[in-house]
């Protein structure tokens, strides 16, 4: 009778934690984007408190322009990098418009790998960078099995959302440490919650985004680095035009500039958040389910999405 006693209690403990783990991060999101509201005196500025530019990747189009224009609305110049230079100038120039801050522009493809970095590393050498926003990534064209993607296209995707996460945090962590304080941004995905089957490659590499994150949190959070991880569900933006409800959007599925004022609200407050508050609730119920369900969902979804861009790859043959 002790024994099942000591279980039951060990059980209970076992959940207790469990739920309070799930339920963290809602708890925190909601809080740090009231704070401002009710505790303005204590939030700092991000420019004060991070320093004044911000670095932003693949920031011309959805979560990643967002960001670039919620910083500058702080007071943050921006560098925007990008692999479009027509998309950049248009960006740079809203943003001066809307918010007179500096802007710098960067014209880089992440997706040709380890080449890009040393210009980069150039462009940026004499800006004091107080928040880097590691943003820029790579989807499939549409769900699809492995042996079906090309191969260029699987390494264009370990490059942006691998390599690019990785080459930029350590290109910029050196200086910040130096000063005492910045803050580093890596903006992951749901898809890291278990294997995804039709986007393996693309889950496979949001887990490394994740794994790292925390890592290099544990490793320079004693040093005043902040490092923030990122991880928005559904979205609608372009990584998404396989897809037409996706696209369409509606209360669980933001547009991007909705889910980008909640997730900026979160910076400097948050270690790990969705940035929805919505999909901090989807994404507790999502763990709650064993690995090997989340897959088989994960799996079906994925079909489903696959014949919705086959039909209409269909229609518009015709």
């Amino acid at each position: 009778m002790l024994v099942v006693y000591a279980l039951a209690v060990i059980g209970a403990i076992v959940v207790a934690a469990y739920l309070i783990d799930s339920l963290w991060s809602v708890l925190e999101m909601i809080t740090s984007y009231l704070m401002p509201y009710f505790l303005p005196a204590e939030v700092l500025p991000l420019a004060k408190r991070f320093g004044p530019w911000a670095v932003i990747t693949g920031s011309t189009d959805g979560i990643g322009k967002q960001y670039a224009l919620e910083l500058a609305q702080r007071g943050l110049n921006v560098v925007l990098i990008s692999r479009n230079p027509d998309k950049l100038k248009s960006v740079a120039e809203e943003i001066e418009k809307l918010h007179s801050v500096k802007t710098k522009t960067i014209v880089a493809d992440f997706a040709k790998g380890t080449e890009v970095y040393e210009h980069i590393e150039k462009e940026l050498k004499d800006i004091p960078i107080g928040i880097l926003v590691n943003n820029v990534g790579k989807q499939y064209d549409y769900p699809m099995p492995l042996c079906e993607i090309p191969a260029t296209q699987a390494w264009e995707i370990i490059n942006v959302n691998v390599v690019a996460v990785t080459s930029m945090t350590r290109m910029v962590l050196p200086a910040m440490v130096a000063r005492g304080r910045g803050a580093v941004v890596n903006v992951s995905s749901g898809s890291e919650l278990q294997p995804l089957p039709l986007m393996a490659v693309y889950a496979a590499t949001k887990v490394y985004v994740r794994n790292f994150t925390f890592a290099v949190r544990e490793e320079y959070a004693p040093q005043g680095i902040h490092v923030q991880h990122v991880s928005p569900l559904f979205v609608s933006t372009k990584m998404n035009t396989f897809s037409q409800r996706l696209l369409d959007g509606n209360l669980l599925v933001p547009d991007a500039k909705t889910y980008t004022r909640y997730a900026i609200c979160t910076l400097g407050r948050v270690q790990t958040t969705t940035g929805y508050w919505l999909h901090g609730i989807q994404y507790l119920f999502i763990k709650l389910a064993p690995e090997w369900i989340r897959i088989k969902i994960g799996a079906h979804m994925n079909r489903g999405f696959r014949e919705e861009h086959m039909q209409n790859v269909k229609i518009k043959a015709q």
